[in-house]
This record gives structure tokens, sequence and C-alpha cells, in this order.
């Protein structure tokens, strides 16, 4: 009986481990390091968070949870500040790393005004988006 309950709970903690995360994941398969920001509905309000940095051929999990947002906004640069997508969303970003509520009137929070590109990840609980350079 002892034995029986032992195996299961190992086969229990076994199977927890092989669970895949949900999460949204950005892959950067430019030869180039990246700065990426992400955008996205937190509480019915816009928020922007940045940065993670993302060396070529890597890949780096931006949001842990499980994806409650159809439509993730992401805006990267190059190591020099100017932005490798061109997206039409405009969204707030600052120079350091942030955490903006919102997305109105970017400069008069002393935030910057920067175009994200929309991703649809087409409601799934687990996304990864390829960055490579260009606008898909």
């Amino acid at each position: 009986m002892k034995l029986a309950a032992l195996l299961g709970g190992v086969l229990l903690s076994i199977l927890s481990v092989g669970r895949a995360h949900a999460e949204f994941t950005v892959c950067n398969q430019t030869l180039d390091v990246v700065n990426l920001a992400v955008g996205q509905k937190v509480d019915d309000a816009d928020q922007t968070d940045g940065w993670w940095t993302i060396g070529a051929n890597q890949c780096v999990n931006v949001i842990r949870e499980e994806l409650a947002n159809r439509y993730i906004y992401i805006y990267a640069t190059d190591v020099f500040g100017h932005a490798i997508l061109a997206g039409s969303t405009e969204m707030c970003i600052d120079r350091r790393r942030f955490s903006i509520r919102g997305i109105d009137e970017c400069w008069q929070g002393g935030h910057i005004a920067a175009r994200f590109v929309e991703v649809d990840t087409q409601e799934q609980v687990r996304w990864t988006y390829f960055l490579t350079g260009t606008s898909p």
C-alpha cells in the first residue's frame, strides 16, 4: 500500500514537471542583439513593459503566464536604439527598464511614443514569435 502511494506520488511529480508552461516567447532569428518591449491588456488597461535583451539566435519568455489576450504587441530595437520592426499601434516606451500603464499621450507622462507590431496569437495560451528583422 505504501509502495503504491509512493509510486503514485513520484508519477504525479514527473507529470507535473513535464507539463508545458503557457507563455509568449520571442525568438531572435537576426544576426544582431535586439532589445524588446511588450504591450498587452492588464486588468482592462493597456500596459507596456521592457526591456528584454535577446541575443542572436536566442529565445526569451517575455510573458510567463497563460495568455489572456488574443493580441500582444511588440517593439524591437537594435543596440543603437533604431526600431527594427515597423508597427502601426502606438504605445509608450522609456529609455530604461519600464512598466507603463496607459498608451495615450506618452510625452505628457515623460515617455516616448513607439509603433508596436500587433501579434495575433489566435487565442492560444502559448505563442512563439520569430523575429526576423522585418515586419510580418
